[in-house]
Protein backbone atom coordinates (compact mmCIF):
# COMPACT_ATOMS: atom_id res chain seq x y z
CA UNK A 1 0.00 0.00 0.00
CA UNK A 2 1.29 3.41 -0.96
CA UNK A 3 2.47 5.70 1.84
CA UNK A 4 0.73 9.10 1.87
CA UNK A 5 2.86 12.20 1.45
CA UNK A 6 2.07 13.58 4.91
CA UNK A 7 2.94 10.27 6.59
CA UNK A 8 6.15 9.88 4.57
CA UNK A 9 7.36 13.27 5.72
CA UNK A 10 6.30 12.80 9.35
CA UNK A 11 7.80 9.33 9.82
CA UNK A 12 11.10 9.68 7.98
CA UNK A 13 14.24 9.71 10.13
CA UNK A 14 18.00 10.27 10.21
CA UNK A 15 20.05 7.77 12.20
CA UNK A 16 21.92 9.33 15.16
CA UNK A 17 25.13 7.78 13.83
CA UNK A 18 24.97 10.09 10.81
CA UNK A 19 24.65 13.18 12.99
CA UNK A 20 27.42 11.91 15.27
CA UNK A 21 29.85 11.85 12.34
CA UNK A 22 28.53 14.94 10.53
CA UNK A 23 26.90 17.23 13.13
CA UNK A 24 26.45 19.99 10.55
CA UNK A 25 24.07 17.84 8.52
CA UNK A 26 20.41 18.67 8.04
CA UNK A 27 17.69 17.16 5.84
CA UNK A 28 14.59 18.84 4.49
CA UNK A 29 11.81 16.59 3.25
CA UNK A 30 8.89 17.65 1.06
CA UNK A 31 6.12 15.48 -0.34
CA UNK A 32 2.84 15.83 -2.18
CA UNK A 33 0.07 13.59 -3.41
CA UNK A 34 -1.54 14.02 -6.83
CA UNK A 35 0.90 16.54 -8.29
CA UNK A 36 -0.37 18.33 -11.40
CA UNK A 37 2.62 17.52 -13.59
CA UNK A 38 1.18 19.16 -16.73
CA UNK A 39 1.01 22.52 -14.97
CA UNK A 40 4.71 22.21 -14.12
CA UNK A 41 5.89 21.68 -17.72
CA UNK A 42 6.56 25.36 -18.62
CA UNK A 43 8.02 26.00 -15.16
CA UNK A 44 10.41 23.08 -15.48
CA UNK A 45 11.43 24.27 -18.96
CA UNK A 46 12.18 27.76 -17.66
CA UNK A 47 14.15 26.57 -14.62
CA UNK A 48 16.05 24.03 -16.71
CA UNK A 49 17.24 26.82 -19.01
CA UNK A 50 18.09 29.07 -16.04
CA UNK A 51 20.11 26.29 -14.42
CA UNK A 52 22.19 25.78 -17.56
CA UNK A 53 22.83 29.50 -17.89
CA UNK A 54 23.81 29.69 -14.23
CA UNK A 55 26.20 26.71 -14.45
CA UNK A 56 27.85 28.09 -17.58
CA UNK A 57 28.38 31.50 -15.98
CA UNK A 58 30.56 30.08 -13.21
CA UNK A 59 34.26 30.74 -12.96
CA UNK A 60 35.87 27.31 -12.89
CA UNK A 61 38.44 28.63 -10.40
CA UNK A 62 35.78 29.53 -7.82
CA UNK A 63 35.05 26.59 -5.51
CA UNK A 64 31.59 26.36 -3.96
CA UNK A 65 31.94 26.05 -0.19
CA UNK A 66 28.95 23.77 0.27
CA UNK A 67 30.08 21.41 -2.48
CA UNK A 68 33.55 21.40 -0.91
CA UNK A 69 31.99 20.27 2.39
CA UNK A 70 30.33 17.41 0.54
CA UNK A 71 33.63 16.39 -1.01
CA UNK A 72 35.10 16.16 2.49
CA UNK A 73 32.10 14.19 3.77
CA UNK A 74 32.54 11.70 0.92
CA UNK A 75 36.25 11.40 1.78
CA UNK A 76 35.21 10.70 5.39
CA UNK A 77 33.59 7.45 4.27
CA UNK A 78 36.35 6.60 1.82
CA UNK A 79 35.16 8.03 -1.50
CA UNK A 80 37.26 10.50 -3.49
CA UNK A 81 35.33 13.10 -5.53
CA UNK A 82 36.57 11.73 -8.85
CA UNK A 83 35.30 8.25 -7.96
CA UNK A 84 31.77 9.40 -7.06
CA UNK A 85 30.68 13.00 -6.97
CA UNK A 86 28.00 14.49 -4.76
CA UNK A 87 24.92 14.84 -6.95
CA UNK A 88 24.86 18.64 -7.16
CA UNK A 89 28.52 18.77 -8.21
CA UNK A 90 27.88 16.25 -10.98
CA UNK A 91 24.82 18.21 -12.14
CA UNK A 92 26.62 21.57 -12.21
CA UNK A 93 29.54 20.12 -14.15
CA UNK A 94 27.31 18.45 -16.70
CA UNK A 95 25.09 21.52 -17.13
CA UNK A 96 28.22 23.61 -17.75
CA UNK A 97 29.47 21.23 -20.44
CA UNK A 98 28.83 21.61 -24.16
CA UNK A 99 26.26 18.79 -24.15
CA UNK A 100 24.42 19.97 -21.06
CA UNK A 101 22.05 17.89 -18.95
CA UNK A 102 19.78 15.40 -20.71
CA UNK A 103 16.05 15.90 -20.27
CA UNK A 104 14.56 13.11 -18.13
CA UNK A 105 10.98 14.05 -17.29
CA UNK A 106 9.16 17.05 -15.85
CA UNK A 107 9.63 16.34 -12.14
CA UNK A 108 13.24 15.22 -12.44
CA UNK A 109 14.13 18.18 -14.66
CA UNK A 110 12.46 20.46 -12.12
CA UNK A 111 14.34 19.25 -9.07
CA UNK A 112 17.64 18.96 -10.96
CA UNK A 113 17.33 22.60 -11.98
CA UNK A 114 16.52 23.70 -8.44
CA UNK A 115 19.48 21.68 -7.17
CA UNK A 116 21.82 23.54 -9.51
CA UNK A 117 20.37 26.98 -8.84
CA UNK A 118 20.66 26.62 -5.06
CA UNK A 119 23.80 24.42 -4.96
CA UNK A 120 22.18 21.76 -2.79
CA UNK A 121 21.67 18.01 -3.40
CA UNK A 122 18.01 17.26 -4.16
CA UNK A 123 16.57 13.80 -4.71
CA UNK A 124 13.08 12.78 -5.79
CA UNK A 125 11.18 9.56 -5.11
CA UNK A 126 7.99 8.04 -6.49
CA UNK A 127 5.82 7.42 -3.42
CA UNK A 128 3.79 4.77 -5.26
CA UNK A 129 6.97 2.67 -5.33
CA UNK A 130 8.26 3.61 -1.90
CA UNK A 131 7.79 1.16 0.98
CA UNK A 132 7.23 3.02 4.21
CA UNK A 133 9.09 6.15 5.35
CA UNK A 134 12.60 7.19 4.36
CA UNK A 135 15.54 6.55 6.68
CA UNK A 136 19.11 7.82 6.38
CA UNK A 137 21.40 5.21 7.93
CA UNK A 138 24.98 3.99 7.87
CA UNK A 139 24.84 0.88 5.70
CA UNK A 140 25.42 -2.61 7.03
CA UNK A 141 26.55 -3.52 3.50
CA UNK A 142 24.01 -6.21 2.70
CA UNK A 143 21.06 -3.97 1.77
CA UNK A 144 19.74 -4.47 -1.79
CA UNK A 145 20.22 -1.59 -4.21
CA UNK A 146 18.36 -1.86 -7.51
CA UNK A 147 20.26 -0.21 -10.34
CA UNK A 148 21.53 -0.90 -13.85
CA UNK A 149 24.87 -1.92 -15.34
CA UNK A 150 25.54 -1.83 -19.09
CA UNK A 151 21.84 -1.21 -19.63
CA UNK A 152 20.72 -4.27 -17.66
CA UNK A 153 18.96 -4.30 -14.26
CA UNK A 154 21.08 -5.60 -11.37
CA UNK A 155 20.94 -5.69 -7.58
CA UNK A 156 24.04 -4.14 -5.99
CA UNK A 157 24.94 -3.43 -2.35
CA UNK A 158 26.43 -0.41 -0.58
CA UNK A 159 29.74 -0.39 1.24
CA UNK A 160 29.63 -0.92 4.98
CA UNK A 161 29.39 2.39 6.82
CA UNK A 162 28.29 4.31 3.74
CA UNK A 163 25.42 6.79 4.34
CA UNK A 164 22.38 5.53 2.44
CA UNK A 165 18.72 6.44 2.24
CA UNK A 166 16.60 3.32 2.65
CA UNK A 167 12.99 2.21 2.87
CA UNK A 168 11.56 -1.18 3.83
CA UNK A 169 12.59 -2.60 0.46
CA UNK A 170 16.27 -1.65 0.57
CA UNK A 171 18.48 1.23 -0.52
CA UNK A 172 16.77 4.09 -2.34
CA UNK A 173 19.90 6.24 -2.73
CA UNK A 174 23.56 5.29 -2.31
CA UNK A 175 26.40 7.42 -0.94
CA UNK A 176 23.94 9.91 0.56
CA UNK A 177 22.84 11.42 -2.74
CA UNK A 178 25.18 10.00 -5.38
CA UNK A 179 22.90 7.55 -7.18
CA UNK A 180 19.21 6.80 -6.75
CA UNK A 181 17.68 3.34 -7.07
CA UNK A 182 15.73 2.47 -10.19
CA UNK A 183 13.08 0.84 -7.98
CA UNK A 184 11.73 4.12 -6.61
CA UNK A 185 12.71 6.43 -9.47
CA UNK A 186 10.32 9.09 -10.73
CA UNK A 187 8.95 8.53 -14.24
CA UNK A 188 6.37 10.10 -16.54
CA UNK A 189 3.48 8.54 -14.60
CA UNK A 190 4.59 9.74 -11.16
CA UNK A 191 2.14 12.00 -9.32
CA UNK A 192 2.91 11.19 -5.67
CA UNK A 193 6.40 12.49 -5.03
CA UNK A 194 8.83 12.90 -2.15
CA UNK A 195 11.85 15.20 -2.26
CA UNK A 196 14.94 14.94 -0.04
CA UNK A 197 17.28 17.93 0.30
CA UNK A 198 20.62 17.08 1.94
CA UNK A 199 22.59 19.95 3.44
CA UNK A 200 25.96 20.32 5.15
CA UNK A 201 25.75 24.10 4.86
CA UNK A 202 25.61 24.72 8.62
CA UNK A 203 24.59 26.75 10.49
CA UNK A 204 22.07 28.50 8.23
CA UNK A 205 21.50 25.90 5.46
CA UNK A 206 20.49 28.80 3.24
CA UNK A 207 20.66 26.96 -0.09
CA UNK A 208 18.52 24.08 1.16
CA UNK A 209 15.98 26.43 2.72
CA UNK A 210 15.64 28.48 -0.46
CA UNK A 211 15.36 25.34 -2.59
CA UNK A 212 12.66 23.96 -0.28
CA UNK A 213 10.78 27.26 -0.37
CA UNK A 214 10.85 27.26 -4.17
CA UNK A 215 9.56 23.69 -4.38
CA UNK A 216 6.80 24.53 -1.89
CA UNK A 217 5.77 27.55 -3.94
CA UNK A 218 5.56 25.49 -7.13
CA UNK A 219 3.75 22.43 -5.77
CA UNK A 220 0.43 23.05 -3.97
CA UNK A 221 -0.50 21.13 -0.80
CA UNK A 222 3.06 20.03 -0.19
CA UNK A 223 4.03 18.69 3.24
CA UNK A 224 7.44 19.66 4.57
CA UNK A 225 9.68 18.92 7.55
CA UNK A 226 13.25 19.67 8.57
CA UNK A 227 15.23 17.00 10.38
CA UNK A 228 17.90 18.63 12.53
CA UNK A 229 20.77 17.26 14.57
CA UNK A 230 18.88 17.92 17.81
CA UNK A 231 16.00 15.55 16.93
Amino acid sequence: MRIAAEEWVARSTVDPGVHDRWPGYQAILLAADDVDVIRLVPIADMLFAQAHADARSLDSNDADEHIARWHQAFRDFGIKPRVARVSVDALVRRAASDDGLPRINVLVDLYNAISILHRVPVGGEDLDRYRGPARLVLAAGDEPFHTTAHGEPIVDHPDQGEPVWVDEGGVTCRRWNWRQATRTAIDEQTTGVGFILDSLDAPDHLGARRAAEQLAELIPNVHTRTIRVTE
